[in-house]
């Protein structure tokens, strides 16, 4: 019976880390002309944190300039994804 019990609760642990999120991670982060930072995720989408560190929302498509001069179109409007990304990294989480 033991057997049983353990091997079902080791079933749920992999069935569990199956479905684990993973955020992707960020790539790079790129600061603008206004003080706001755009980041990069590895499969190519974006985030916006405003020049107070808060994820604000961008329209895709919408062109970017960076602080050296370079045009950025966003991609993607991943909010969620770096608010949690953000949260982990300032908050401990």
């Amino acid at each position: 019976m033991l057997k049983k019990i353990a091997v079902v609760i080791a079933g749920g642990v992999v069935a569990v880390s199956a479905f684990a999120w993973d955020d992707g991670g960020i790539e790079k982060s790129i600061e603008l002309k206004d003080g706001s930072t755009v980041h990069v995720f590895k499969d190519g989408k974006m985030g916006m944190e405003n020049r107070y560190g808060y994820v604000t929302s961008m329209d895709d498509g919408h062109v970017m300039e960076a602080k050296d001069g370079q045009k950025i179109a966003m991609k993607g409007n991943e909010t969620a994804r770096l608010d949690a990304v953000l949260y982990r990294q300032y908050r401990g989480q």
